[in-house]
């Protein structure tokens, strides 16, 4: 093998008789640089996106949720409690509620999604962190509530004011012959605080606490799930499948990505989808390594009769023009990767390149991860592209000039 590298090298670097060949190979090199530093970054962009997405749903949702397997709620009662409390692995769980009511201040009304919690609820998720408004004064009885920037948007709260909001709930034990104002039962909570994680979430949901959706519900000791925070030193799936062997089948248990399981599978096929946008991209790139060899196979038929002559055989010429088209191959690729960590890097470390949000979301340059496999995924395409259009031509023009 050293031989055809040897050859192939010098047909790389050294001048051609045709200016033309030593300008295509350039582009080619160029080509294969340019579609490699572009899949590099955009898969780093798409990786970035998807950590910050994480961390503002690990702000809201538990890394363990234990869901009633039918029905809508489920008693929590003191024994099923304490078998969640001493399950390895289970640092802290919150008692949650979750129901849609019809929300009214001032004059304006709003459908919403109520959560309510238990005093837990903060240490089991990142909820604190998000809240970018307060009230001048908490209420001392601690019946307040925290309303998402949206739908404090669409009801006009003004947390300097100590106005409650009017909740509405289905009344559970109303008959059906009851009257409108029977139907629906009514409570009244004060806003004190407004939080920011994601539209779809600002927009629906006010969190309360669990006694007052109790009472609001008739719920009793009835909850609609129980979510769970795990100890840093222990695996997730593995206290999930500790729980659900403990729970069996009458409760389902859910991590972060199966909460959310379709939106994490669209933000993954989007990242896949453009790979295969710019490796198609590269395809049409790597014509010129076909048009480069092409040219360089007629340039050199001299040399290749100069080497039969001295004994080489058609294998051993072929190896020589595809070694040459798998180098060029690797010096465009190696240095885009090169290039696209660099700048990456730099995106990540130092945050050139910004993002005109003007303040209306939590981040304000382009996000970048680095991952290891993309770019493994990213030198076996590559690779596999610039090795099938360095094979096909010399191939088929090799055939036709070495009898």
């Amino acid at each position: 093998m050293r031989f055809p590298l040897f050859i192939a090298t010098r047909y790389l670097i050294s001048r051609k008789k045709q200016n033309a060949i030593n300008i295509i190979s350039g582009i080619s090199v160029t080509g294969v640089l340019v579609g490699t530093f572009a899949l590099i970054l955009v898969l780093s962009i798409f990786n970035g996106f998807d950590q910050v997405v994480r961390s503002l749903f690990s702000s809201f949702d538990p890394e363990l949720k234990i869901l009633p397997a039918s029905g809508k709620r489920f008693q929590a009662d003191s024994a099923t409690l304490k078998l969640i409390e001493n399950t390895n692995g289970v640092a802290v769980y919150a008692e949650v509620i979750e129901e849609n009511v019809l929300l009214k201040y001032n004059e304006k009304t709003h459908p919403a999604r109520l959560k309510a919690v238990d005093k837990h609820y903060m240490d089991v998720t990142g909820l604190d962190t998000m809240i970018n408004r307060m009230a001048p004064e908490q209420p001392k009885d601690g019946q307040f509530c925290i309303v998402g920037q949206g739908l404090s948007y669409f009801l006009g709260v003004n947390l300097n004011f100590a106005r409650s909001i009017r909740i509405y709930a289905p009344n559970r034990d109303a008959k059906l012959s009851a009257s409108a104002r029977n139907a629906f039962r009514q409570k009244y909570i004060i806003p004190s605080a407004i939080f920011s994680i994601r539209q779809e979430i600002d927009e629906r949901y006010i969190i309360v606490p669990l006694s007052f959706a109790a009472e609001l519900f008739n719920t009793g000791n009835e909850v609609s799930a129980i979510e769970l925070k795990t100890d840093t030193q222990t695996d997730v799936d593995e206290v999930k499948e500790n729980l659900q062997e403990r729970l069996g089948d009458e409760f389902v248990i859910k991590n972060r990505y199966e909460q959310h399981e379709f939106f994490y599978k669209v933000m993954k096929s989007e990242k896949w989808a453009i790979f295969l946008i710019l490796s198609f991209i590269l395809v049409i790139a790597s014509f010129n390594i076909l048009g480069s060899l092409t040219m360089l196979i007629i340039d050199k038929k001299q040399d290749m009769f100069i080497l039969q002559s001295l004994g080489a055989d058609n294998k051993l010429i072929r190896k020589i023009f595809i070694t040459e088209g798998f180098m060029i191959t690797f010096v465009g690729a190696i240095t885009g990767l090169l290039l696209g960590f660099i700048v990456a890097w730099l995106q990540q470390t130092y945050a050139l390149i910004k993002i005109s949000t003007q303040g209306t979301l939590i981040i304000d340059a382009y996000p970048v991860d680095l991952q290891a496999i993309d770019f493994v995924w990213v030198l076996v395409v590559v690779g596999l592209i610039g090795f099938i259009a360095s094979y096909v031509p010399v191939r088929l023009l090799t055939r036709r000039i070495l009898k």
